[in-house]
């Protein structure tokens, strides 16, 4: 297909508008608040769920649910791959997603916690899964010298979509409630209720405007036969591209440093809002509004760094975010009960993750050797990310069920950040196979 398309780019950025509210409404807001409050009895102690602590419970669920997107992810890969019709797993993934996250409307109270929870791991699945396929089109409707552009456009519009909604959700919660409910004993229940549509605002979301990718995207249906061992198959298939993506060095630099920053980023950026409830105490409509100040910030930082990174580079520019990550990660471990310091934390954080993480999808897609299954290799790379969160999310658990506390975890995030800026240091600056400046 022809490259750089604008129709086709703006389609293909339009999923990231979609299913970018999941991983805001759900994932980091909304739904970690509304959990934690439901988990938390009238006295203020915390409601255990299977005898785990309510925040190991949520912890895990998510493991959960990347163990799964790990096994499944390298099989539907190599079935994309072989009938080539890449756009029905995305579809498949979506829906999943989407339907899941309307579910959710039905966990009211303490009582439905494991239906909350197992919701809350197929949202996860459906998510993750169909960034597999979403991904692997980026090298298919952008040339190298462009794909860093793209790949920001995509984070970039998902930031916008995501806030627009989680501010109109965040409206809803504040300020509803105290307009239908006659007195003061109904607020809490109209707040319980309108959260909850929030969720089944969130799915609608993802599933209507997803329809605006599906039908641009060109689906590459090629009518093969899927073969009799495809699991075995998939999994040969997948060593075979392990084998070519470690025979490149700069590839094999870049994945071990991105495993590691991989670990740290996207797990803080999970327990966000349950560490500011826990170790801070910081009330729902203030979490809420930092979670909201960090996705807007977001917006600036993908814009800035797509910006740097034609000045000093994709290395260097990542190099940068991970220092700031170092940093984020020191001062979440001395934070007491210090208001402006987390949200000194917060700051950064915006500044740095997105920014990092458009950077990331366009330099593996740059370092990619020239080839047209696409999608078996950003499956490589997608469970490299979702292997990453799951070792986070576990040592997040260790730490959260059986130590101190969440601090302890956050330190152990600094170090894998420390490591991860090591290994990037041995990155080439100059790939020969794009010839672009990594």
């Amino acid at each position: 297909m022809k490259k750089n398309n604008p129709k086709t780019i703006k389609a293909w950025a339009m999923y990231d508008w979609a299913n970018s509210v999941y991983s805001l409404v759900i994932t980091s807001a909304i739904f970690p608040v509304f959990y934690s409050e439901i988990m938390t009895d009238k006295a203020g102690n915390s409601i255990s769920v299977l005898g785990l602590k309510p925040e190991s419970a949520i912890n895990l669920s998510l493991a959960i649910s990347f163990g799964i997107v790990i096994f499944l992810s390298p099989i539907l890969s190599s079935i994309a791959d072989t009938i080539g019709n890449k756009m029905k797993f995305l579809k498949i993934f979506c829906y999943t997603g989407a339907i899941s996250c309307i579910m959710l409307f039905f966990f009211f109270n303490e009582n439905w916690v494991i239906l909350g929870l197992f919701f809350n791991i197929s949202a996860s699945v459906g998510f993750w899964g169909s960034l597999v396929f979403y991904n692997s089109y980026l090298p298919d409707i952008a040339s190298d010298e462009n794909m860093d552009k793209v790949s920001a456009k995509g984070f970039i519009t998902g930031y916008i979509g995501s806030v627009i909604l989680l501010t109109t959700c965040l409206a809803l919660i504040m300020f509803l409630p105290k307009m239908l409910a006659s007195n003061t004993n109904e607020v809490g229940k109209i707040t319980n209720l309108i959260t909850r549509v929030c969720f089944l605002l969130t799915g609608i979301w993802w599933v209507g405007f997803a329809q605006i990718t599906f039908k641009t995207l060109p689906s590459f249906a090629i009518k093969k036969k899927i073969p009799n061992k495809i699991v075995k198959n998939s999994f040969q298939e997948l060593q075979k591209v392990m084998k070519q993506v470690f025979a490149i060095p700069n590839l094999k630099i870049f994945l071990g440093s991105f495993f590691f920053y991989s670990f740290g980023m996207q797990t803080i950026f999970l327990m966000a809002a349950v560490f500011g409830e826990k170790e801070i105490g910081l009330p729902t409509e203030k979490l809420i509004l930092t979670i909201l100040l960090i996705q807007i910030e977001a917006i600036l930082g993908a814009w800035i760094f797509s910006k740097l990174s034609n000045k000093i580079g994709n290395r260097n520019t990542i190099l940068v975010g991970i220092f700031v990550w170092i940093i984020v990660c020191y001062l979440g471990y001395i934070i007491q009960k210090q208001e402006w310091l987390f949200y000194t934390i917060a700051a950064l954080v915006g500044l740095v993750m997105g920014g990092i993480q458009a950077l990331s999808r366009s330099t593996y897609g740059k370092l990619l050797p020239k080839t047209q299954d696409n999608t078996i290799f950003f499956s490589f790379y997608d469970i490299f990310e979702k292997l990453a969160l799951f070792c986070g999310l576990i040592t997040f658990f260790m730490f959260t069920q059986f130590g101190e506390g969440m601090k302890q975890a956050v330190l152990a995030m600094g170090f894998s950040f420390l490591i991860s800026f090591i290994i990037m240091l041995f990155l080439k600056k100059k790939q020969l196979i794009s010839n672009n400046e990594i």
